[in-house]
């Protein structure tokens, strides 16, 4: 019987070498690059960082003077998630997505910008191009992601907004949320998703490289971003925290407990709600 040549697939320790490997070739071919090229980089990410700081805060200041709903159960009901003030469904959701796009850019372009330029050093030719077509389908996985959120806690609002029951469980829900968001931080699962976000491997078109790491992005970040929601997704304080939290842990490597130490906060903060809610 001959003999079959069959390819083992590779362990999780051979993918980490193969990572550390591609790491190391990026890096040599990023000190190849011209300082000019780089100069003009940071630029325009700090300009486009700049422009999503600006609408944010300009998105947040105009939807400030819009009431809060006092809920039972001692919370308020923010008025992003629901058409109130005259506004239509479309009005609302057009809001929502335009204030998403705008806070995802100032959010995750602190820690996506080092790899877009590892990516754009890893391409020939027309990497400056190519690069933006990567960053392009990052931005669709985020979009998209957000259109989702959206329907999913705009369904929500409605829902308890007609229960005044279950509108009391919200306090001691939103604390669960967080303790649960929490304990994914501290996982393996996390880590491994990390250790994918922190990476670049130009495999395919370059748009469908960055849906890719996109989706990896977004379910690394699912945890902070469902704190988010509960805190607030148009407070700045916590709009400002998330981003610090994202940021270093992607680009603190030498400190690796930084997703766990960041799990611990979250669940102290979750049981805090909680035991705050059972006094309600």
């Amino acid at each position: 019987m001959p003999a079959t040549n069959l390819t083992p697939y590779p362990t999780r320790t051979g993918r980490m070498q193969r990572d550390d490997i591609m790491n190391v070739l990026t890096v040599n071919i990023e000190r190849e690059a011209s300082p000019h090229s780089r100069r003009r980089f940071v630029a325009v990410a700090a300009l486009v960082f700049l422009a999503g700081v600006i609408v944010t805060c300009a998105i947040h200041t105009s939807m400030s003077s819009m009431s809060e709903l006092p809920m039972p159960g001692g919370w308020m009901l923010s008025p992003t998630f629901t058409p109130m003030c005259g506004r239509t469904w479309l009005r609302t959701a057009t809001a929502f997505v335009g204030m998403w796009i705008a806070m995802m850019t100032a959010m995750m372009l602190p820690s996506f910008a080092p790899l877009l330029w590892r990516y754009r050093a890893m391409l020939d030719g027309a990497g400056t191009r190519l690069s933006w077509s990567m960053a392009a389908g990052y931005a669709f996985i985020w979009t998209m992601t957000g259109i989702a959120a959206f329907a999913l806690v705009a369904i929500l609002t409605e829902f308890v907004m007609r229960a005044p029951a279950i509108a009391r469980c919200v306090p001691f829900a939103s604390g669960a949320v967080v303790s649960l968001a929490g304990v994914a931080q501290c996982s393996q699962w996390h880590a491994t998703l990390l250790a994918r976000c922190t990476h670049c491997r130009h495999m395919r078109a370059e748009w469908l490289d960055g849906v890719r790491h996109g989706l990896h992005c977004v379910s690394c970040c699912a945890g902070l971003t469902a704190a988010l929601f509960v805190f607030g997704v148009m407070d700045l304080r916590a709009m400002a925290l998330v981003t610090l939290a994202i940021t270093a842990e992607r680009l603190l490597p030498s400190f690796r407990r930084v997703p766990q130490v960041i799990g611990i906060v979250l669940v102290l903060l979750g049981l805090m709600i909680i035991a705050g809610s059972s006094r309600l």
